[in-house]
Formats: structure tokens, sequence, C-alpha cells
């Protein structure tokens, strides 16, 4: 039998290989002997900075099988993939957008021998990047290529977090898929797994490839252009220039920047809402200093994060997002003319500055209409906003926090660039987040802003079945309103996948 144990403490730099010995003091069984066993989860417990600990929850197979301990169960539950259904396929499902949602989608669809079709509006991996280091050379924009669009989605030029707040079977899934596609063992197991930009490019390319050998077709340069609609329920769509393709099952997981799409479809009459998202900036300190606020003089721990929140007078949440440790602040547009930045950090996080979103809840009483848009208006009036105050460039608009608080010189810009009721909450947390990471505040800090794409400003409604009203359309991922991160995208893909696995039985000619 297989058992798990929690709470096994280590010292910073000893050697994992005394984990059985900690087994066997944990549970006071001196002659134990344990034939295998494997880490399920490690953490830093630093909250004693003068004795911090490596904490694990292990799972071990004790060498007497007759052995009884006071112990749960352990052991990893593989994914099982869902039963299939009795209806006739008779046109495979098209997926739009190759982000994590899309990705994962198309892979089950891919496993269980439904040959999804995969439209993407943006470019292949490589000349993807070659397209977004451009733009950020000379500030030339691709609006079908850059930060948000094209192969894997955001997420690729991002930190690669895949920490979630969700609770599902599903995600040891998405793990195991990412390591096997080449991503380090450690996301299995660490509290705060992430795999970088730069690993998850190769990753991202290799999903790709095993979702081709399992026959299913990615499209690149393909944006969804249209929708036929017969009767109530989707019987076509149109793939970028002219081409119509038959199928009774479209998961739209076009992602949070897919303006025109969200125009189109509300133009259509697809039932969607405005939602609640954040907007705020960047804030960016040196990675040293955030080590030593975090783990003292201890040395030898990975790059330490920090993670705040608070609450204005107003009520509105005042918070960091996406910290992005050993990073750097990128321009992330994808519209010509709109100004966005996001963080991100490469496998190693060994850049000199850290930065985290210091983001403001905004509500949909914001908004200047009851329009399903009318979020989306309000983030792109803003970027465009923030575009001309920095003299319609690109880069992020830079400034210290002590000009920001003094309102002068470019702080006074990056205030003009933000809804007033940003900057009013900012203003009066930011004195308790530096109370609660002494130095947080420091006027010498530097922000660059402004940051909107922390959420989709739409939700593309859909019942407990995962349709929307428009039978066989699937809105899914973070575009659609339904996830936060690249670990519960993919998750909701694989949701929306095993909905259609369940309709239909097996093709004929798998």
């Amino acid at each position: 039998m297989i058992y798990r144990i929690h709470e096994i403490k280590c010292q910073v730099g000893e050697d994992s290989r005394v984990i059985p010995e900690r087994i066997r003091e944990k549970l006071k069984k001196p002659s134990l002997e344990i034939k295998n066993w494997r880490i399920v989860k490690e953490s830093i417990d630093a909250r004693d900075k003068g004795d911090i600990r490596i904490v694990y929850s292990v799972d071990f197979e004790p060498e007497d099988p007759e052995i009884k301990l006071p112990l749960d169960q352990g052991g990893l539950q593989e994914y099982q993939l869902p039963e299939r259904g009795t209806e006739e396929l008779r046109h495979s499902p098209v997926i739009a957008g190759f982000g994590p949602a899309g990705i994962f989608a198309g892979l089950i669809l891919a496993e269980m021998g439904l040959k999804p079709i995969i439209l993407e509006r943006g470019k292949p991996m490589n000349e993807r990047i070659r397209d977004v280091e451009r733009f950020w050379e000379d500030g030339t924009l691709d609006p079908e290529s850059n930060v948000q669009f094209g192969e894997g989605g955001a997420g690729t030029f991002s930190d690669g977090k895949l920490t979630t707040g969700i609770k599902d079977k599903r995600i040891q899934k998405v793990l195991m898929e990412f390591h096997k596609a080449g991503a380090d063992e450690d996301i299995l197991y660490r509290q705060k797994p992430h795999i970088g930009t730069d690993r998850l490019r190769g990753v991202v390319v290799n999903l790709r490839k095993k979702i081709l050998s399992l026959g299913g077709q990615i499209r690149f340069s393909s944006p969804l252009t249209g929708i036929r609609i017969e009767d109530g329920r989707v019987t076509g769509v149109e793939a970028g220039h002219g081409e119509w393709i038959e199928t009774d099952d479209l998961i739209l997981t076009v992602g949070h920047s897919a303006r025109d799409t969200f125009r189109q479809l509300h133009q259509m009459g697809i039932p969607m809402e405005a939602k609640p998202y954040s907007m705020g900036f960047r804030i960016q300190h040196t990675q040293s200093w955030i080590d030593q606020a975090q783990y003292g003089k201890q040395t030898g721990l990975p790059p330490a994060e920090y993670k705040l929140s608070g609450r204005s007078s107003s009520g509105r949440g005042v918070y960091t997002f996406c910290m992005c440790p050993g990073g750097e602040v990128i321009s992330a547009s994808s519209h010509p003319g709109c100004l966005v930045t996001n963080g991100m950090s490469y496998h190693a996080r060994d850049g000199r500055f850290a930065n985290s979103g210091l983001l403001v809840d905004v509500r949909v009483s914001d908004f200047s209409s009851d329009s399903p848009l009318a979020g989306l208006d309000f983030q792109e009036h803003y970027e465009q906003l923030a575009f001309r105050l920095n003299q319609e460039s690109y880069e992020p608009l830079t400034c210290r926090l002590g000009d920001y608080q003094e309102d002068k010189g470019k702080g006074a810009l990056l205030r003009q660039a933000l809804p007033p009721f940003v900057n009013e909450s900012v203003l009066e947390v930011l004195p308790a987040l530096g109370r609660k990471l002494r130095g947080f505040d420091s006027p010498a800090t530097i922000l660059k802003g402004i940051e909107t794409r922390s959420s989709s400003p739409v939700r593309i409604l859909r019942d407990e079945g995962y349709q929307s009203e428009i039978r066989g359309l699937y809105p899914g991922g973070e575009g659609a309103g339904y996830s936060g991160g690249i670990t519960s995208a993919a998750v909701d893909g694989i949701r929306i996948a095993e909905q259609i696995i369940r309709r239909y039985k097996e093709r004929e000619d798998r």
C-alpha cells in the first residue's frame, strides 16, 4: 500500500535523500524500511527567517506490505478519459484559439480520435518570436502576431506560472502533459510551479506536434471570421480568407484580447455580458531586496516571491498580480495605438529585477453603458490614452513611485492614463502594503504602466453543459471569462472536450 505523509521538513540545502529518515523520525518508527518514495508537494516555510525550512508531502511504500500506518492512502490518480457517446460524428470539431484552453481541448479530442481542426489567428512559435522581438526593438507591431496572439496564447510571453486557485482532478493531467512535453519534473510537486517563457515556448511546440501526430490539424494565420448558424445550431465556421469548414461543434477559446471577435459575436447576437476585471501598472524592485525581505540572510533558496492585497475605503480591492521574480516588464500591445504592459520571466528567474502587477478592481458599474462590450470599450479607452500620453510609444510609461504620489513629471502622466478611482485606491492602500513588506512603497520604486489585460472584459454565456444558447458553440478559457491563468484555462479546455466526447461515438475513419 502507498501512504501519504505531510510536513516532512528539511533544512535549506539538505539533500532530499534524507527524506526516508525524516519519515521514520516523524512516525517514530526507526526500523521502518521504505521501498519507494516520491515527493508530491514541496514548499518553503519562511515564517521564521532564522530557521527557514523546505517542507514536503511524500508518498511512500513500506517494504513490509502487511504493515499498517496511521496515514492517508497516497498514490497518483491518473486522469481518465470520459466514456464515448452514441451520436454519429459528422464533422471534426473546430477550436478557435491555440492558447492553453485550445491546446488542451485539442489534445483531449485528438487522444480520443476526434481529429480536431484548430484555428489560430497568429503565427507558429518561431515566426511569432521574431515578430515580438522586432516589436520590442523598433516598435513595429503586427496586429496578428504579437505578445497576445500566436501559438501558445498570451501565456507564451509571461512567467509560465502554473499556480491556480481551483481544485480539479484535471490539474494533474495538465501538469503531466507539460512535463512530458519538456517542462521540468518539479512542476508536478512544487507549491508554486512555473515553466518560464523560454522553456514554455518549446513545450507548446511539442504539444502541437503531439496533437498533429494524433490526427489533429492546426492552421496558423487563420482567424475565425464567421460562424454559420442554422435553427439555433452551429453548422460551419469561416477561417480567415473565405474558407468555410463544416462543423457541428465550435470551441471558442480566443483569448482575452480578441476584441474584433467579441464585437463580431455581439453583432451576431451571441449572449454575453460585461464582467469585472482590474487595471493598474507594474511595480518593480530589485530581486535582491525582495530576497532579503522574505528570507533574511538565508541563501540557497529560489528567488523570493510575494503576494500582497488590501482594500480601500471605497471597498475596492488593491492587490499584486502575476509576480515575476527575476523578470522584466514588457510591452504587450496587440492593437495599434494601445499601450499595454505585462511581466515576463525566464525559467532561471535570474534577472536583476522583479516585478508584479499592482491592480485595482474595476466594476461593471464603472462603465458608461450597459452594453456587454462596455468593459472592452473602457479598457481600450485608457490604453489609447496611455499611448498618446507616452508620446505615441509602445514602451511602458515609466516613473518613480514618489513622482506618482506627488503627481508630478511622468508620475502625473501615469495618473492621467488611469481612471481616478485606480489612483485613489492605490495611493490609499500603498502604505498598508508597505507595512506588510517593508520597503515595498519606497519613493524610489519604479512603476511601469499601464496594465489592463489581467482578465477578459467580457463573459460569453454558457450553460452547465458548457454550451451557449447557440447549440454546438462552447465558449471557454480566459477570453470567454471562465478562467484566469494557464492551468485553469487548460482545465476549462479539457472540460469542454469531455462534453463533446460524451456526445459522440468513435469515428469510423480513426
